[in-house]
């Protein structure tokens, strides 16, 4: 079974997939513009109960959209390598990630560090791809913390050829046995975490984005004594065009993306309203 897809072979599954997710989504869309008009802001800035139990739902509808998103990624087609990059700055592209979750793993007494010797090394990303590539990371190294220290170091390496960003955690490892079937685990149940952990689809879709830039991910853990997973992509930059130059603008759908890729690792507190704000 190739490595490049996880439900891609069977092209009907796929297509299933697709659809499943669509209509998470339309679903969730509605679910969310219900919650703001039942639980707008001014409400549960002014109530803790009412902020609690919306921030129950909340988390419960960001889990969901996390699960949706990560069904129509593992069911789309391989992009070709290298398609549609555009020259970013990764190093201010890593700090700004690293700095959005740091709020939200304080509520688990998690810090969270940012390392690089470089103030700035631009190369070619798909910007939204990466970010979603280094919160799952900043996801798993937050739900398998471990007793004691608790803390998340991203760092970011520059070499020559490639730039290495690692998140290394202090958590409880990974059991040697599971390193040389990690990314697959959504095709092997009894490898599945209990929830809210999910259905382990969200490591596959992490090497997929780095191997879409090129690039790949190893794992490196000790039982015991912490994870450390570290993605490299090339160190090289898109041509220019008038096009690249261009500003695209995501619609954000009303959603956090931080939060939706954080969601499961976070207590529902992370979900008030200051959070959200």
């Amino acid at each position: 079974m190739s490595e490049e897809t996880l439900f891609y072979q069977e092209e009907p599954a796929g297509e299933v997939l697709q659809q499943v997710a669509s209509q998470l989504r339309l679903s969730l869309a509605n679910i969310h513009s219900a919650l703001s008009r039942l639980a707008p802001p001014e409400a549960r800035d002014g109530e803790e109960r009412i902020d609690l139990n919306a921030a129950v739902l909340c988390q419960s509808y960001y889990r969901i959209l996390r699960i949706a998103n990560n069904l129509a990624d593992a069911s789309e087609p391989p992009r070709r390598a290298g398609k549609g990059l555009r020259n970013e700055d990764i190093v201010a592209l890593c700090r700004e990630v690293a700095g959005r979750a740091e709020g939200p793993a304080g509520l688990l007494g998690i810090t969270v560090e940012f390392r690089c010797s470089k103030e700035r090394q631009f190369i070619a990303v798909d910007r939204d791809r990466i970010e979603r590539l280094l919160l799952n990371l900043l996801s798993n190294a937050f739900k398998f913390m471990g007793a004691g220290e608790k803390k998340v170091t991203v760092t970011v390496r520059v070499e020559p050829e490639f730039v290495h960003v690692t998140v290394a955690d202090t958590g409880r490892g990974i059991p040697e046995d599971q390193l040389p079937t990690l990314f697959e685990r959504c095709r092997q149940p009894g490898r599945m975490e209990p929830p809210p952990h999910g259905l382990g689809l969200g490591l596959g879709v992490c090497k997929r984005i780095a191997e879409e830039h090129g690039g790949s991910m190893r794992p490196l853990s000790v039982a015991g004594k912490g994870t450390a997973m570290t993605f490299s992509l090339p160190n090289r930059k898109a041509p220019v065009s008038m096009k690249d130059r261009q500003i695209l603008v995501e619609p954000a759908g009303g959603f956090n993306r931080t939060l939706v890729e954080l969601s499961d690792a976070l207590p529902k507190q992370a979900f008030t309203q200051k959070y959200l704000d």
